[in-house]
């Protein structure tokens, strides 16, 4: 499916959300007013509106931070139970939380009849979504008619696609060789029969049909021969696409950018929206620094303790390599006797990772330092990191420039993120995690990269760190 439509089908969800919410907040409070209890059970017009604003909102947000309305229309029904219970359930206890943080008396029995008919009308609604978007779309929706330039493999494969996104209005008409003169076939067999036209026909099959857009998938080195049929669209205000899979990109994200006049097809391996990076990068100072604040006692009081226990300054610095290899000071705690680097070479050989080198049971870590890795209490001075902008809360750790000159080529694209203080590997088994693992997962965070993912991240570390788990 089209980026278009997809974004379509998810505003869709989640306003159909909106409105079964509101159903089911009247449903909830019509039958708990008429229940015989012990208690009455009113609320103002001003509450019933916060309350309510305050539920779709939750119902929402939960709906696009799990990735719900992605896969609704696809989904298997046991799948469509379970993501529409944990969205109630959480969505009623959020709704419940708001009483206590604005000291309202929500009834119980409200509060369960709200949550029991939001997830039966949510079910009821999601079972049914695909027959209710199919009938919308045949009565209220046009199609979507498309053709494609080429017939060889690439071609192919982008028609079967389309045929997948018949669900969404999208209909292939035909296929226009790549090459001047009659076609070699005058029919092509998919799914279903699709006709073969030669490329001179265009400017009659654009007055005599209805063609909503082009794809060309084409050879690289066809397109400058087609640059009068890419004209001829264009007058006739007809949308064109190129198919570029014959780049060998096979994790870059495709899409076009100007400098000045100049238009240029970007290639992108890591997250290049900067609307998104830059909430991210707000984001990191506000929390870093409040979260410096917060600590700032805690800190003192740490720092008096490691002064006291073990000779040496307090705070460890290293060089580290950070945003496309940039080199910057990080800052840790010291949890290491004072002349731990010098040993370094005398350990090597105890690792049991060829790089990132990690020692069970280091011997050169000081009592305070080992309950400071086991907590990372040693990593509270990179919030200093990351408000200067060496650093971001959630991102690949930082490596040292030794460790890097070892990255097998794909390891080093995790330099192309901001490194965090916390990320997938620190929340998946941290020391218990084989070097391989961990750069793939370093991998999966920037391939798969989201504010919601950095939230997840976040959230699952508060656990992680509390119970010590993983850290050696």
């Amino acid at each position: 499916m089209f980026r278009g439509h997809h974004r379509k089908v998810r505003v869709f969800f989640g306003a159909a959300d909106i409105v079964l919410i509101a159903l089911a907040f009247e449903l909830a409070y019509v039958v708990r007013q008429r229940l015989e209890l012990q208690h009455n059970f009113y609320l103002e017009p001003t509450r019933i509106a916060l309350l309510l604003g305050w539920a779709m909102l939750v119902w929402v947000g939960l709906g696009y931070w799990w990735e719900i309305y992605d896969r609704i229309d696809a989904a298997h029904p046991r799948v469509i139970l379970r993501d529409a219970f944990r969205q109630c359930l959480l969505g009623t206890a959020l709704l419940v939380l708001l009483q206590y943080v604005e000291h309202y008396d929500l009834s119980r029995s409200f509060a369960g009849l709200f949550a029991g008919f939001t997830w039966f009308l949510v079910c009821l609604f999601r079972l049914n979504a695909g027959r209710l978007l199919g009938a919308v779309r045949g009565r209220f929706g046009a199609s979507h008619f498309v053709m494609v330039v080429g017939l060889g493999e690439p071609a192919l494969r982008l028609a079967r696609q389309i045929e997948e996104a018949a669900f969404y209005g999208i209909r292939l008409t035909g296929f226009l060789a790549d090459t001047p003169g009659p076609p070699e076939v005058a029919e092509i067999e998919i799914d279903g029969r699709y006709p073969v036209y030669a490329l001179e026909t265009l400017p009659e099959l654009l007055r005599k049909h209805v063609i909503d857009e082009i794809i060309f998938a084409v050879d690289s080195r066809k397109l400058a021969e087609l640059e009068e049929v890419m004209l001829a669209c264009d007058e006739e205000g007809v949308r064109t696409r190129v198919s570029v899979d014959f780049f060998p990109h096979v994790n870059s994200q495709v899409y076009l950018d100007r400098l000045g006049g100049s238009p240029l097809l970007t290639f992108s391996a890591t997250p290049h929206d900067e609307i998104r990076l830059l909430i991210k990068r707000a984001l990191d100072i506000v929390l870093a620094g409040a979260a410096l604040v917060l600590f700032f006692l805690p800190m003192l009081l740490l720092a008096a303790i490691i002064r006291v226990t073990s000779p040496g300054p307090v705070i460890f610095r290293q060089e580290r390599c950070g945003l496309n290899g940039r080199r910057f000071v990080c800052y840790k705690f010291r949890s290491m006797c004072e002349n731990a680097e010098a040993l370094r070479a005398s350990l090597d050989h105890l690792s049991h990772r060829r790089i990132a080198l990690k020692i069970p049971n280091d011997p050169r870590l000081t009592k305070v330092g080992r309950w400071l890795r086991r907590c990372s209490m040693d990593e509270l001075p990179q919030l200093w990191n990351v408000l200067k902008g060496d650093m971001s809360l959630v991102g690949p750790r930082p490596a040292i420039p030794e460790e890097v000159a070892q990255y097998q080529s794909w390891q080093r694209r995790r330099l192309r993120m901001r490194p965090g203080v916390t990320c997938l590997w620190a929340v998946s088994g941290r020391d218990s995690v084989d070097f391989e693992t961990w750069m793939r997962l370093d991998m999966e965070y920037i391939d798969n990269w989201s504010l919601a993912l950095d939230w997840k991240i976040l959230l699952r570390t508060i656990p992680q760190v509390i119970s010590g788990r993983g850290a050696h």
